[in-house]
């Protein structure tokens, strides 16, 4: 079964994460097929504007915890390594989503956590169902974030309240996720499908030029200073990773209970 899927109609491109059965968590399979999707949306000219959403009833739990529970078995210089390895090869999808000339639609259900938090600040727009639970959530895992999240959220909901988001990690609701601008409207679960094609309906049959240049003002906001954060967080993942607090946060999300963080290592 493909880990990403990509569904077309009538201008709109839909990028699915495909992993239902395990929140549509992200492995190395599934980083380098959302890659190539999102490649083939900038590219497609057909397409108008790009959805991107989780199939069953989660958006995306972030990393998949399997995989880093293979990785703690590694001694901490090459998890470092192969850690430092595969964040990299996801930034530059988010690159992608940034410079693409054509809105890029995030539609949340279910669980939005860590790097699925980091997809929905990246998307242009985003629309969450009122289940949606958001959660940065590196902190429990003993990292810092990726995803372009420590340029985004606090370009967002300013330094203070992205501290707190970021360094308690606790868990927030689809109302609060608006309340602090994430999203841009929340609808009822059973009506999110309807809401997402209304949408991109309307957006396909807009102008694709003052879209396009649009965007780019908007994203010039940042500057190039995404970027430049893409690259530290690359090193500050891959640093927190070769730390005996990562191995105990992973295994602790395994075990069930709470992490013991000592700061060793």
């Amino acid at each position: 079964m493909a880990s990403v899927v990509v569904e077309r109609h009538e201008g709109v491109l839909e990028i699915i994460l495909n992993r239902p059965d395990i929140l549509n968590a992200v492995n190395r399979e599934t980083i380098a097929a959302l890659a190539a999707a999102v490649a083939e949306a900038a590219e497609d000219r057909a397409a108008r504007v790009v959805l991107l959403r989780g199939a069953g009833t989660h958006f995306c739990a972030g990393g998949d915890i399997t995989m880093f529970a293979e990785l703690i078995r590694l001694p901490p210089a090459e998890r470092q390594i192969a850690l430092y390895r595969i964040v990299a090869t996801l930034h530059p999808l988010l690159i992608r989503m940034r410079y693409m000339p054509k809105p890029v639609v995030a539609i949340v259900q279910g669980a939005a956590a860590g790097f699925g938090l980091s997809l929905v600040l990246a998307a242009d727009l985003a629309l969450a169902a009122d289940d949606a639970v958001f959660t940065s959530g590196y902190i429990h895992l003993g990292t810092s974030p990726d995803g372009g999240m420590t340029a985004t959220l606090p370009h967002i909901v300013g330094i203070k309240r992205a501290a707190e988001l970021m360094l308690l990690g606790d868990r927030f609701d689809a109302q609060r996720a608006l309340a602090l601008g994430l999203v841009n409207r929340v609808v009822p679960a059973g009506a999110l499908d309807a809401e997402a094609a209304a949408l991109a309906a309307r957006l396909a049959a807009g102008p694709p030029h003052a879209y396009g240049r649009t965007k780019a003002l908007l994203q010039a906001t940042i500057g190039d200073a995404f970027d430049a954060q893409l690259r530290r967080e690359t090193e500050s993942f891959a640093a927190c990773a070769a730390t005996d607090d990562f191995a105990e946060g992973v295994r602790a999300f395994l075990e069930k209970r709470r992490p013991v963080f000592t700061g060793e290592g």
